[in-house]
């Protein structure tokens, strides 16, 4: 076992205003795309520059956001929903905590979606310049959950197990660090050695969706289950589920983009 650092999750605190580190990694994740997308070739040629880049990743940012809350009530909530009906206003209280990362797809995507029809872009040729720089932002996002001592593992007995401040008296897994080594580290160099390959557009978007359903699918095994729904059936937590959504989705879209 090692010590889990206990590292304060807010940089800076004046009076009631507190710069948390977790939406420190947010910015910088949203910073590292507009600079990576930038730089690619098929982002010069759609014109993905300056200012209309700028709004692009403004519009990913807004659908991301409301998405993930809205994605955490409807996917995670579902037992307390009730409560949900009674106060609508914490359904947008993002500043209570709770984001889903497949909820932020789905708005993010939407959101590029309404973007493309008003610029008159391509959608899947954007949305691949895009997707191959969304790894960097889930890396940093975990080192936030870790940082924050929220969504740890299960308990284990390896050597580098850690006790959370959150997580009772039992060492485990940092699964945290495991997600921003696999999702974060490895699906980004995974991605960005193959975006220059003569592809389909849309495939890129497809190999993200099963790249990241596989790796958070195994990952899963490793982290603790959401105490409010627990295992599903005794065996899959529910972002093991959703990850095998995205992985028939993965699938699907593919054979739709080979028709086409």
């Amino acid at each position: 076992m090692i010590p889990y650092p206990k590292i304060n999750p807010n940089i800076i605190e004046i009076g009631p205003f507190k710069l948390r580190w977790y939406g420190l990694m947010y910015v910088l994740g949203f910073l590292a795309s507009y600079f990576l997308i930038k730089i690619q070739p098929r982002a010069r040629r759609l014109g993905l520059q300056g200012r209309l880049l700028q709004d692009l990743i403004f519009y990913c940012a807004i659908g991301l956001i409301i998405g993930a809350r809205l994605g955490y009530v409807l996917f995670y909530q579902f037992p307390d929903f009730e409560y949900y009906l009674a106060h609508p206003l914490e359904i947008i209280a993002v500043w209570h905590g709770g984001m889903s990362f497949h909820g932020g797809l789905i708005g993010a995507v939407l959101a590029g979606i309404l973007f493309c029809r008003t610029r008159q872009l391509p959608f899947w040729e954007v949305a691949d310049t895009v997707i191959v720089t969304a790894p960097i932002a889930l890396g940093l996002g975990r080192l936030g959950n870790f940082i924050n001592g929220e969504l740890y593992g299960r308990p284990s007995s390896v050597p580098w197990a850690m006790v959370f401040p959150t997580g009772g008296p039992l060492p485990r897994h940092p699964s945290q660090l495991y997600e921003a080594g696999l999702e974060g580290v490895l699906l980004f160099i995974i991605l960005w050695g193959l975006k220059g390959m003569r592809l389909r557009p849309g495939a890129m978007v497809c190999l993200f969706f099963a790249g990241y359903g596989i790796l958070r699918f195994l990952v899963e095994f490793f982290r603790q289950p959401d105490p409010q729904i627990g295992l599903l059936w005794g065996i899959f937590s529910m972002g093991q589920m959703l990850c095998l959504a995205m992985i028939l989705a993965a699938v699907i879209l593919w054979l739709f983009l080979k028709e086409k």
